[in-house]
């Protein structure tokens, strides 16, 4: 499989539709690839949070209308990076549990869209792990539910996005709802760029899979972006890195090999599942 990581300089004086018709020019030029991975809400930048509402858009909005015609034209698998979704609430209120939803209401989520080659939405994915501290996304916008996964290039697709690499029980499950290359957008901070290639490493080698991460350049409301978008191996060897500014990190990935590496060294079969709470502190 050859991917594509394309790391977009986001700059918030650049229409939101131009940006969308530039993006979707870099995804037509990735002809011969077989994935293509954009960053996590280029459109409106991760840390825009006053813009969330007014961008919102539904799944078959103006992005996917924008990047379904480039992913078909180019012949990609397209995980389109992520949106700010708007959606009906379900009639029980928001779903993360916040008191101001209603039967009527809308709500807003940080939702990934996986587009085929023929330019088919064939997989979402709601943000599980929302940012902010009780401050900003994570006050904005509901939280999703699901674990998922994407057929995509011969290869089972992990999907989660940015915050989300925190929290390594959520790469566990997709690994046992069979991902074997985990992609993870994302709008992660330069303050902590470390911890970005630090955690992307750690999950593929804890989970014995590839991770594509895929970044923002530029900066986002004030907040400026740690770019370095990563692939990384099984065995946590990195197979490339992007620096600061916008760029596209192609690598192959041989999907084989993490079959190979699971039955090379299988970690993964010794976890031990469901012991019991310890009684007190000793």
């Amino acid at each position: 499989m050859r991917a594509s990581l394309i790391q977009i300089a986001v700059d918030q004086d650049e229409p939101v539709d131009s940006r969308r018709a530039r993006v979707a020019a870099l995804v037509r030029e990735q002809r011969g690839a077989d994935l293509v991975v954009l960053p996590e809400l280029w459109p409106t930048g991760a840390f825009a949070y006053e813009s969330f509402a007014e961008e919102a858009e539904p799944l078959d909005g103006p992005t996917f209308a924008a990047l379904a015609p480039a992913a078909r034209d180019a012949g990609v698998f397209l995980h389109a990076g992520s949106i700010v979704e708007r959606a009906p609430a379900a009639p029980e209120g928001r779903p993360d549990g916040h008191s101001d939803g209603g039967p009527d209401r809308e709500v807003l989520y940080n939702t990934s869209l996986v587009i085929s080659p023929e330019g088919v939405l064939v997989r979402t994915y709601r943000k599980i792990h929302r940012f902010g501290f009780d401050k900003g996304e994570a006050t904005l916008m509901s939280a999703g539910s699901q674990i998922t996964t994407a057929a995509a290039a011969g290869a089972v697709l992990g999907l989660a996005t940015c915050y989300d690499l925190r929290f390594p029980e959520l790469f566990r499950s997709l690994v046992d709802a069979g991902a074997d290359v985990l992609a993870v957008p994302a709008g992660w901070p330069a303050r902590r760029r470390e911890h970005w290639t630090l955690l992307a490493r750690a999950r593929a080698v804890e989970n014995q899979s590839y991770v594509l991460a895929c970044g923002t350049a530029g900066t986002h409301a004030g907040v400026e972006q740690a770019g370095h978008s990563i692939a990384v191996d099984p065995w946590g060897e990195v197979l490339g890195e992007a620096g600061n500014g916008e760029e596209v990190l192609t690598v192959d990935l041989d999907i084989t090999r993490v079959a190979k590496t699971r039955s090379q060294f299988p970690a993964l079969k010794d976890r031990r599942l469901g012991l019991p709470a310890p009684d007190g502190i000793a």
